[in-house]
């Protein structure tokens, strides 16, 4: 959004200045006024424009007043002093400074592995028998390689495993 002392916004809809210390409509439903989108209306008719292509269900425009020049030039004050990690463009994932216990503590005893189709994987390949303790370590083996995966993404900034977070030797 650019800055412009002579209104605070323009209109979602028809694009008329919305001016500051002004009365101005938002819709009701929060993906309408949350951070991406941002909706604001100049009028009721303006805020009515845009219910076809949203297909709220229920939704009705809530009368606000825009902030002074003054007050919004401290809110974008504010905001640049949070993003200044931002400007790089990539998402920056911060660790706990304790690791928590996983949530899941269930998980760290459960198979990870379709047995009955790893065992037919060894039958049909070797005509072998698999013993019943086979599918405890190779879900161990999985559990390691996804912990250092997640380890590998996070030391990336990104909040997605991909293939090459894993170890290919």
């Amino acid at each position: 959004m650019e800055f412009t002392d002579q209104y605070w916004r323009l209109c979602s809809s028809c694009k008329k200045p919305i001016k500051y210390s002004s009365k101005y409509y938002e819709c009701n439903v929060s993906t309408c006024t949350g951070r991406r989108t941002g909706y604001v209306f100049c009028s009721v008719p303006c805020w009515e424009t845009h219910l076809p292509q949203a297909r709220h269900r229920d939704a009705w425009a809530i009368e606000n007043s825009s902030p002074s020049l003054v007050q919004y030039q401290q809110e974008l004050k504010a905001e640049s002093a949070v993003s200044k990690d931002a400007t790089s463009g990539r998402r920056l994932i911060i660790k706990p400074a304790t690791p928590a216990a996983p949530s899941l503590s269930a998980s760290q005893n459960e198979i990870l592995v379709v047995v009955s189709k790893m065992k037919q994987y060894v039958k049909d390949r070797a005509d072998m028998n698999t013993a019943g303790e086979v599918a405890d370590t190779l879900s161990d083996l999985i559990r390691r390689a996804c912990d250092d995966a997640i380890d590998q993404a996070r030391a990336d900034g990104r909040k997605t495993i991909m293939t090459r977070d894993f170890k290919q030797d």
